[in-house]
């Protein structure tokens, strides 16, 4: 047992240093700067092209110049209270040129009703029939009426109470789910793939077959696996730190008072705001790395027993399309596991052992149990050596094993 760990130990050494200590690495390291800088330009051009489309839009009232002040009042009394606040109202004064099918054809700007008339009966000019502009202009002129009606009213004087000093929400524990599911799944996308590929190198000039002479190839596949997954964690260490290094700068140069102002804000915010999973946010962490890991060593095994297979690096290339297809499997089913915990699906997708470790991660947002992620990760666990045994076998008697073809349950003779 002694001889198989510092094997497995030697053959991860070897393959971590392969990796880290090449200049390539370093881009390697930097490669989701150019994703978030695609990812900000496409962002920002999304947004300034919605802030212009929002900016164009509009609602026109024609009225009487004795009738804008209170247009005015009632469209900011209404808009306070919606959900969904309307397009601009743009107000004009009764003249000769304000023709309401003129203004609604006017180039630069998308009008989508125009009101003219009485208020007590007035003529609506709609883009489409039957849409909330044209609507809304109506309970503007109907809003007028009946403060006029009523005359001036006290002013209210509410009183608001909360139902609790804090807690989460189910929803907004469940986007932490998903958070936390999106988060594992685009980590495994970027680092285990990388496992497909780690022996076609080694098969072509037959350094696997030396390697295989001298040590059991479990002890080569695990050190493999192990030497992946340090890669993986010192890109993680990495960003993480480089996280922590800009927000403590962006501190050191803020304003103190704008700090206390944003601090006094978020605390006056939280019950409504702030969201913790079920678990705690310490225990949540943890386990979601623990989770990270797991599904690493899974998807990496599984991976790496796939690749072993390949002899040329167009078959490595064939093969990136399924896996990839695979992995966005695996996320499609824990995401709706995360958004519907407790269901038969979610279930599913905790005990199947590819999906189990992105489910469990969502599961420790919505549900306060602890021990079931022990056994989670003993099951994970079990997987993973089960994984690497079958990926053995395949290799030796695929790879290793000249005529035997797939059929690795044989024994070989002696």
């Amino acid at each position: 047992m002694n001889a198989f760990l510092r094997n497995m130990r030697v053959v991860a050494r070897r393959d971590f240093l392969a990796i880290v200590a090449t200049p390539t690495f370093l881009l390697f390291l930097l490669a989701p700067l150019f994703m978030l800088a695609m990812g900000l330009a496409g962002g920002t051009g999304a947004a300034q092209l919605a802030d212009s489309a929002r900016g164009a839009g509009r609602i026109v009232a024609i009225a009487d110049a004795a009738d804008i002040e209170a247009l005015r009042t009632a469209d900011a009394r209404l808009r306070a209270a919606m959900p969904r606040e309307p397009a601009v109202l743009v107000l004009r004064v009764v003249s000769p040129a304000a023709d309401p099918v003129a203004i609604a054809r006017e180039k630069g700007s998308d009008t989508y009703a125009v009101m003219s008339g009485p208020l007590a009966a007035p003529r609506i000019v709609e883009r489409e029939p039957g849409t909330s502009p044209g609507r809304y202009l109506v309970l503007l002129a109907t809003e007028v009426q009946r403060a006029r009606a009523a005359g001036p009213l006290p002013p209210v004087a509410p009183r608001f109470e909360s139902l609790s000093n804090g807690g989460n929400s189910i929803a907004a524990q469940q986007t932490l789910a998903f958070v936390a599911v999106f988060t594992i799944f685009l980590l495994t996308l970027l680092l285990a793939g990388q496992t497909v590929s780690s022996l076609a190198e080694e098969k072509g000039n037959k350094v696997i077959e030396i390697l295989a002479a001298a040590v059991p190839l479990e002890s080569v596949f695990l050190g493999k696996l192990l030497g992946m997954l340090g890669v993986a964690i010192l890109f993680i260490a990495f960003w993480f730190a480089l996280a922590m290094g800009g927000g403590f700068l962006y501190a050191l140069q803020a304003d103190p008072a704008a700090i206390a102002a944003a601090g006094a804000a978020a605390g006056a915010a939280k019950p409504a705001l702030m969201a913790a999973p079920a678990t705690g946010w310490l225990f949540f962490l943890g386990i979601s790395l623990a989770y990270f890991i797991m599904a690493f060593l899974l998807l990496g095994a599984a991976f790496l027993g796939v690749g072993a297979q390949a002899a040329t690096v167009r078959e490595i290339q064939m093969l990136s399309l399924p896996i990839t297809i695979f992995q966005v499997g695996m996320f499609s089913l824990s995401a709706a596991a995360a958004s519907a915990p407790g269901t038969g699906l979610a279930r599913f997708a905790q005990i199947f052992p590819f999906s189990s470790p992105f489910a469990m991660a969502a599961r420790a947002a919505t549900d306060d149990a602890v021990g079931v992620h022990l056994l989670a990760l003993g099951w994970q666990a079990i997987w993973v050596a089960l994984t690497v045994y079958l990926s053995v076998r395949l290799f030796r008697a695929g790879v290793l094993s000249s005529g035997s073809g797939w059929k690795f349950w044989k024994k070989k003779r002696t």
